[in-house]
């Protein structure tokens, strides 16, 4: 499954959300379990950070918000950013043309 979190923010913060949740990847969240993969963007400009994630399964995803290191990532989001998760089926990924 594939989450997309679009988080809007101020351009003041923009770049500490971003490095946020990059650091949040790095230490907790590429160690739970099902974790596959997790690319932060930022946009043109400034007023969002979305989280482009993909887990092995929904079951996985929706534990990383029983894991307190996890919890704390996402409580600093919530104070710097309002946030849209969307929960995804992956439908086809298409890779330097190769589908999968």
């Amino acid at each position: 499954m594939t989450l997309v979190n679009v988080f809007t923010v101020g351009p003041d913060k923009q770049n500490e959300l971003a490095d946020l949740l990059v650091r949040a990847t790095e230490e907790t969240m590429q160690f739970l379990p099902g974790f596959i993969s997790a690319s932060i963007h930022r946009s043109a400009d400034g007023t969002k950070v979305i989280n482009y994630a993909q887990w092995r399964s929904q079951a996985d995803f929706e534990a990383l918000k029983d894991n307190p290191d996890a919890r704390v990532h996402m409580k600093a989001a919530a104070r710097l950013a309002s946030f849209e998760p969307i929960v995804c089926e992956v439908v086809e990924s298409v890779t330097n043309g190769q589908a999968s």
